[in-house]
């Protein structure tokens, strides 16, 4: 049988624990089924030690964007204006581009990616995201009230 996984991005980057590493895996997957042998076939893996799904838990996601974009002088006012709302970071300049670091969640990072495009982008790299489980779960109350 064919897995038929499509892997958004996956992130590997060291632990706060000496020689471990913690991977992010962002993947759509609409059966439950397929996310659970998911989580199998990643747990056979040598040196794993464990994997967790945290499909429905409060978490936070991030991802770092670096957008290289066309600036010619006399239009960076109106780029920067643009852009403000995202609150990139301009991270290297030169006469015609400008670099812009974008960090949060890979929607604001499309939308960024869609308002700056018109002025050109020469070049776009992505991390991919990576997240942590919140410390505080929301609690689902599946009371029912109706209100007559």
């Amino acid at each position: 049988m064919k897995r038929q996984f499509n892997i958004e991005s996956i992130t590997v980057g060291h632990t706060e624990q000496p020689n471990f590493s913690k991977m992010t895996f962002v993947v759509n997957v609409e059966d439950e089924r397929k996310i659970e042998q998911l989580v199998k076939q990643l747990s056979k893996q040598i040196d794993v030690l464990k994997v967790n799904d945290i499909t429905d838990k409060s978490i936070v996601l991030r991802e770092l964007a670096l957008v290289k974009v066309i600036s010619p002088p006399n239009l960076r006012l109106e780029m920067n204006s643009i852009v403000e709302p995202f609150r990139p970071q301009i991270i290297d300049t030169a006469k015609n581009v400008v670099t812009y670091q974008v960090v949060g969640n890979p929607e604001k990072i499309d939308a960024f990616i869609e308002l700056i495009r018109p002025y050109g982008i020469k070049e776009l790299t992505r991390t991919g995201a990576t997240a942590s489980v919140r410390e505080t779960q929301k609690t689902i109350n599946t009371q029912l009230s109706i209100l007559k």
